[in-house]
């Protein structure tokens, strides 16, 4: 008998109190080179409702991947500030950046990053198992098996094709209920036709919970299933 992840995972309450669920203001991100800095970002300022889809496009080399680590805290920037849920993140300290995350944010790579001695069911309950979540074991089943693997449980990492991998990666990231999910180029290692239904996935998924997405792509088609896009060209968004 199957779970029902409805039976764990209800939609997120996305009523925010006077303040979108992002907040980007004035950031900037420079790096040395040689003997002079280079900059990265200039100036990005953009914010998200809750229960949105944003979608940051931009050539490779434009800052996309920055951008994104950057607005979950995985990096500091030069200027500017990001607000989670109204939280400015890089007014807390490293631990309290870790906590927000493992709270509020879920994430997708374009390489999976799965834990390799880790089956799919341990990658996908080791969240669960970092937020202390009651019924570990059951929710991570019901979630993959949402995703089309309850199958696949006992499978490590390479043993699963690129598909199976993302759909993994996918359980991991809502596992938590997050409010905020982050994917960096999620179809990028993928055949057309796997990436696509990956996609359907995750836009499925991310209704489901009420979630709200920010998916960077250099690819147009699918950053028009967004509801909105914002442009990098060479640092600074172009209008």
């Amino acid at each position: 008998m199957h779970s029902n992840p409805d039976n764990f995972f209800m939609p997120i309450n996305n009523t925010p109190e006077n303040h979108p669920l992002l907040e980007v203001e004035g950031l900037g991100k420079q790096v040395t080179s040689g003997v002079s800095p280079l900059t990265i970002l200039q100036d990005i300022a953009f914010s998200v409702e809750a229960g949105e889809a944003l979608a940051i496009v931009g050539a490779s080399g434009s800052g996309k991947s920055t951008l994104l680590g950057l607005l979950a805290g995985l990096d500091l920037p030069g200027s500017g500030s990001v607000r989670i849920d109204g939280q400015d993140i890089f007014a807390l300290d490293e631990d309290a950046r870790a906590q927000l995350r493992g709270d509020k944010v879920g994430f997708v790579f374009q390489s999976f990053q799965l834990l390799p001695a880790l089956t799919a069911l341990e990658n996908v309950m080791l969240p669960l198992e970092l937020a202390q979540t009651e019924r570990v074991r059951e929710r991570a089943v019901a979630l993959l098996e949402r995703v089309g693997l309850g199958s696949r449980l006992t499978h490590y990492p390479r043993q699963l094709s690129g598909g199976e991998q993302q759909r993994v990666a996918l359980a991991r990231a809502f596992a938590p209920q997050p409010a905020l999910l982050l994917a960096d180029e999620p179809t990028g290692n993928l055949d057309a036709a796997t990436g696509a239904a990956i996609i359907d996935l995750m836009f499925e998924m991310n209704a489901e919970r009420g979630t709200t997405l920010v998916l960077v792509t250099h690819d147009e088609a699918l950053a028009a299933r967004c509801g909105r896009r914002i442009r990098l060209s060479a640092g600074r968004m172009a209008s």
